[in-house]
């Protein structure tokens, strides 16, 4: 038994009060739509909405030891870790206080891996699809790229393979977070994106919690007949299905998202199991679902808890999906398909998909990039920004050298009173920041309009600066000056 095997703790009993175990109706499929695109807000908006009269404290819903943690075969890492700062004793329990709404503005990304684990295996096994969904809390939208697994790409320390080799490689060499973690870094080089959230997900808690939900209504464009499906234990459990419209159970849903004997193979199967997901959020925001849920909510909780590994708190779960419960857009969906790459043989005989980075990029910067939001149109802003007179300081919060001088050369001739700039305490900011202390609103909409800051990048403090200045400007890596920037007014 390795070390860091023999250290781990033993994971606590899950301690619910009855109130909780209703909420987990709701919340577990919250938990299951890490899965399904973290989308299932309505329902737990709901539930939470229909417990929360009730005054039930004394009659607690215990998981029995064994259950809920780790189990021989699955994934680990329970929902509720054993590394959490509360869990200092034998018990865990939730609190109101987890439904809080989502107070981050910085775009959450979340890896989504289905985990190819087999009958009897034990040792490190490969991710059978990956998926990176994207929630944007200020442009309100959410996206989902699918990533084929025969992409060609480098693996951080280990060089270039197959991306579905990732999580296999993390666990065989027990890289610091494991798979997961090495396939976060791998997501995170090959885009160019953070990746702050994983879910893995294996065959059995697939089937489980689509049959829990009682199936899912997809629309097959064509036929498919693949009898050299796969089965768990290395040996085949043919597959045919027709076009048209098909009630799909837990085994059969597995089967159509993981075939690949269509003319697109890989680039097909990943189309399909967006399809899946799309129909299986479908299913579960459907008003008849609730009270089947609230019914199975145990069960749905031990199924995640044996079959899901997640780095995402049951806080940070809730909190998302309080989140999306927001945005109204459709979720889009995108697939690095044969637009994006192109098939090649390796010198060892490998068939892999090769990426053609720049195309990848610019789809990169069509899902990730923050939407434009314009500040308020006022008259005659710069004047009136003129007339406050403000004191502004500009922090420089990135790693680019004479960026906070070149800004302050930049807005002078626009009339922007900077007296004043230096270097933040952190040179890794993603985002610009504006803090105004005290009621300077012309200046602070001004410098969000010739900065580009979002409004929700605005901070009024009543608090007095640290120095004597008005508004302070911390560059974050979104704000790059370009020479053309730099011409007079």
């Amino acid at each position: 038994m390795s070390n860091h095997q023999s250290s781990r703790r033993a994971t606590p009993r899950v301690k619910l009060p009855l109130w909780a175990v209703a909420v987990l109706g709701g919340l577990a499929v919250i938990l299951l739509l890490i899965v399904v695109w973290i989308t299932g807000s309505w329902l737990f908006n709901t539930v939470r909405e229909a417990v929360a009269s009730w005054n039930v404290t004394d009659d607690p819903f215990v998981l029995p030891d064994g259950e809920g943690g780790q189990t021989s075969g699955s994934l680990g890492s329970p929902l509720v870790s054993s590394d959490s700062p509360s869990s200092g004793g034998q018990e865990e329990s939730l609190s109101p206080q987890v439904f809080q709404p989502w107070s981050g503005t910085e775009r959450v990304n979340v890896l989504l891996l289905g985990i190819d684990l087999r009958c009897g295996e034990e040792g490190p096994t490969h991710t059978d699809s990956m998926m990176v969904v994207t929630i944007d809390p200020v442009g309100k939208s959410i996206a989902a790229l699918s990533l084929p697994r025969d992409l060609w790409v480098e693996i951080p320390g280990f060089g270039v393979n197959r991306i579905n080799q990732a999580y296999f490689q993390g666990e065989a060499y027990e890289y610091p977070g494991g798979g997961a973690a090495l396939a976060v870094e791998t997501v995170e080089a090959t885009l160019g994106i953070p990746v702050q959230y994983y879910a893995a997900i294996n065959f059995d808690g697939f089937v489980e919690i689509i049959d829990l939900i009682d199936g899912i209504t997809v629309e097959v464009s064509e036929e498919i007949d693949d009898p050299t499906y796969p089965d768990s234990c290395y040996g085949y459990d043919p597959f045919h299905i027709t076009p048209g419209t098909h009630d799909l159970d837990g085994m059969q849903a597995l089967k159509y998202a993981r075939t690949r004997a269509t003319a697109n193979g890989d680039i097909d199967r990943a189309a399909r199991q967006q399809q899946v997901l799309t129909a299986a959020r479908k299913k579960v925001l459907s008003l008849n679902m609730v009270p089947r849920l609230l019914a199975q909510a145990p069960q749905l909780w031990r199924s995640l808890q044996e079959n899901t590994k997640t780095n995402m708190s049951l806080e940070e779960a809730v909190q998302l999906a309080l989140l999306v419960q927001d945005i109204e857009s459709d979720v889009q969906t995108y697939v690095i398909d044969y637009t994006y790459v192109y098939n090649e043989v390796t010198p060892d005989g490998q068939m892999v998909l090769v990426p053609n980075r720049d195309r990848i990029r610019s789809l990169r910067d069509q899902i990730f990039a923050p939407p434009a939001i314009p500040t308020p149109v006022i008259e005659n802003l710069p004047q009136l920004a003129r007339e406050e007179n403000a004191r502004v300081v500009i922090h420089n919060g990135t790693a680019t050298f004479g960026l906070a001088s070149s800004t302050r050369d930049y807005l002078l001739p626009y009339g922007i009173n900077v007296v004043d700039i230096g270097n933040a305490d952190d040179a890794t900011l993603t985002s610009t920041q504006i803090v105004d202390y005290g009621s300077h609103l012309n200046t602070t909409r001004y410098l969000a309009e010739l900065l580009g800051v979002p409004p929700l990048n605005i901070t009024y403090s009543t608090r007095a600066p640290a120095g004597d200045y008005d508004v302070l400007v911390i560059l974050g890596s979104d704000w790059q000056l370009e020479d053309s920037e730099t011409t007079t007014p």
